[in-house]
């Protein structure tokens, strides 16, 4: 099914996003310098049955620079999505988060629930690891001025470009698609900005007080989790899920971080069970 592009204009800025299908909301929430085009097959393979919303969300990737003043440290992307909700008017929302977009998935549905029925984690940060290592030595540099231009000059490269993507798929990624995903910091100041106020911004606090606050939720929670990704382990969806009263992990095999990539019919499955109430796989 095909989807259709709209912007939203939210205090903070413009926010792209495709739109599928018709139903009961499901919006996804990708990481750090990609964009909602991970979610496309799985957007796709649920959009028969499912109204599917899949952002171009402030994380390094988009197209259209946030105003200079928005906050994008994560309590400020939870509260940009939490507002990109309300303007759609979007009710019961599953929310669907992977990789950083995880983590500030779990800092939306601790500190604004009003609209969210259920999340579901594939492979993301949590707990002390926001970002894991050995990410977790960018957001210092980040705040050093020009280190985030340096560090990106040579991911204009195609073969380092790939490169720097591999550890998160086994499929490979197309080129077109990479060099998508690395254009828009590398070639518009204001996104350039808003990765590096993102980026700076990361710290385990955000994911820890997450964390404990949803160990005294009532919101059910799945973790459709890869336990080939050396990132983001399998012991990681289990320490959570284990602290969280409704929550159920289902294993997405032959995949690494980026999950709905690798594996977007397993995804897609796991997520259509999980909203329907069916029993896990």
């Amino acid at each position: 099914m095909a989807s259709n592009s709209s912007v939203v204009e939210l205090s903070q800025g413009p926010i792209r996003y495709r739109e599928s299908g018709s139903g009961e909301p499901v919006v996804f929430v990708h990481g750090y310098l990609v964009d909602g085009r991970l979610w496309e097959e799985s957007a796709a393979a649920l959009a028969g049955e499912f109204r599917c919303i899949a952002p171009d969300w402030p994380l390094g990737a988009q197209t259209m620079a946030m105003n200079r003043d928005a906050d994008l440290t994560p309590p400020g992307i939870a509260r940009i999505i939490a507002d990109f909700l309300a303007e759609l008017d979007l009710a019961r929302v599953t929310l669907v988060g992977n990789d950083s977009g995880g983590a500030m998935s779990q800092v939306l549905v601790t500190r604004h629930p009003e609209r969210v029925a259920r999340l579901v984690l594939t492979n993301c940060d949590t707990y002390e690891h926001f970002p894991p290592a050995p990410f977790n030595l960018m957001p210092p540099l980040a705040r050093v001025p020009g280190a985030m231009t340096a560090l990106g000059l040579p991911f204009r490269v195609g073969a380092l470009r790939r490169a720097a993507f591999a550890p998160f798929a086994k499929r490979p990624i197309p080129d077109e698609l990479s060099k998508a995903w690395m254009a828009p910091s590398a070639s518009d100041a204001g996104v350039k900005r808003d990765l590096r106020k993102v980026t700076a911004g990361m710290n385990k606090r955000y994911t820890l007080e997450a964390a404990d606050r949803l160990a005294s939720s009532e919101l059910p929670v799945l973790f459709a989790w890869a336990p080939e990704d050396r990132l983001f382990k399998l012991s990681d969806a289990e320490r959570l899920a284990a602290a969280i009263p409704d929550s159920r992990l289902e294993t997405i095999p032959d995949a690494k971080t980026f999950v709905p990539f690798d594996q977007p019919q397993r995804v897609a499955d796991a997520i259509a069970r999980f909203v329907r109430g069916a029993p896990a796989a």
